[in-house]
């Protein structure tokens, strides 16, 4: 289950006055900055923030959009036509949010991994590698293609296991064309229900503004912070209990 928008990060921070200096940290004449795996924003002695960094696989369909939508997420402009990747492409996107309860600022480092169907089935390392050390996975389809929205609950159990300490998240590409969309509203709630994973929608083409990709990146930041902390909580709690036999133990 994923965590309801809002009660980890303020939802709306980017749209608040004091964000505007760490979202200039990001843009530059009001678009977007490029990043390369490398790169980080260049911040002043008095800005003491935190980097947190996450690897993401964007998996889907062939054509459902996974290159677009990293392209989408990091600013940059859309491809111009549809190509499939022949390989592992990567993405850097980084995004600022401020925790609700300690008010603390943290810049996410998203590294958006993206690899095509056809090289996940003709190289058997390629999804292995994408999994790998993996934080969030982006499970996509496109409205336009029922296909791809039928095959989600194949791709979530293929993907992923149970117990696999994963922040899954579905985003349906190609809103836009609402004219010839395959897919329903009913269709998206009841996967909803079933699952409960939410459904992100994204289409058309990319604006200056921050507020079409900020759902889904906050969306990512706060899912991810919440696991890590349930993580780390856990991890104190077997260290006291270890502690506390270890006490017994030597009273013994």
């Amino acid at each position: 289950m994923s965590v309801p928008p809002g009660s980890i990060i303020v939802s709306d921070w980017h749209r608040c006055p004091d964000s505007k200096e760490f979202f200039s940290r990001i843009l530059h004449k009001k678009r977007r900055r490029k990043f390369g795996l490398l790169e980080a924003p260049m911040m002043p002695p008095h800005m003491n923030v935190d980097i947190v960094r996450y690897k993401v696989f964007i998996s889907g369909k062939t054509g459902v959009g996974k290159t677009a939508l990293a392209a989408r997420l990091a600013g940059l402009d859309l491809p111009k036509m549809h190509y499939e990747t022949t390989g592992i492409e990567t993405t850097v996107v980084f995004w600022p949010v401020r925790l609700k309860e300690s008010g603390r600022v943290l810049f996410f480092r998203f590294e958006l991994w993206d690899c095509g169907e056809s090289a996940i089935r003709r190289f058997d390392h390629m999804l292995p590698s994408c999994k790998e050390q993996v934080d969030a996975i982006l499970f996509l389809c496109s409205f336009t293609d029922r296909g791809s929205f039928d095959d989600l609950s194949n791709q979530i159990s293929r993907i992923t296991e149970a117990s696999d300490r994963v922040v899954k998240l579905v985003v349906g590409t190609k809103f836009d064309l609402f004219m010839h969309t395959d897919v329903t509203e009913s269709d998206v709630t009841h996967f909803q229900e079933v699952w409960g994973l939410p459904v992100f929608r994204v289409g058309g083409d990319v604006s200056a503004g921050l507020g079409e990709v900020a759902p889904i990146l906050n969306a990512l930041a706060e899912n991810l912070w919440h696991q890590d902390c349930v993580a780390a909580s856990s991890v104190s709690i077997s260290t006291q209990a270890a502690l506390r036999e270890t006490d017994s133990e030597i009273i013994v």
